[in-house]
């Protein structure tokens, strides 16, 4: 019985670091499972957020490119179009056309306050 005892001990630890051994190699698989999935230099979140990203770019782009579609436009315009350019002329500048038309400007009624005339020096 001594050499079964020893057989059946033998065993019975062998046993125990076979499931050492299984229980380590699935915390191996895990981990490289996890670092194929999250680890290196760009991880599945990372993904994500460039694809978030990519996205948001890509709806500035196409918004600038209106705008820019719209500018130039509107440069076609003031280069070419004489409704335009009178537009310009009267509202930027204070343009008039010809002797048919009066420019009258209002100054505000403070813009005046610290400037007085001067009085006239008495001659007697």
């Amino acid at each position: 019985m001594a050499g079964g005892a020893t057989k059946g001990g033998a065993t019975a630890g062998g046993a125990g670091k076979r499931a050492a051994m299984r229980v380590l190699l699935g915390a191996v698989v895990v981990a490289a499972t996890l670092f194929a999935i999250e680890g290196g230099e760009y991880g599945t979140s990372d993904l994500l957020r460039q694809r978030t990203r990519t996205r948001t770019l890509t709806d500035s782009v196409r918004r600038l490119a209106r705008v820019v579609d719209s500018l130039e436009h509107y440069k076609q315009l003031v280069l070419t179009d004489a409704a335009t350019q009178e537009r310009i002329a009267r509202e930027e500048f204070g343009m008039v056309r010809g002797d048919k038309e009066l420019l009258y400007r209002f100054a505000p009624g403070d813009s005046l306050r610290g400037e007085r005339p001067k009085a006239k020096p008495n001659r007697q």
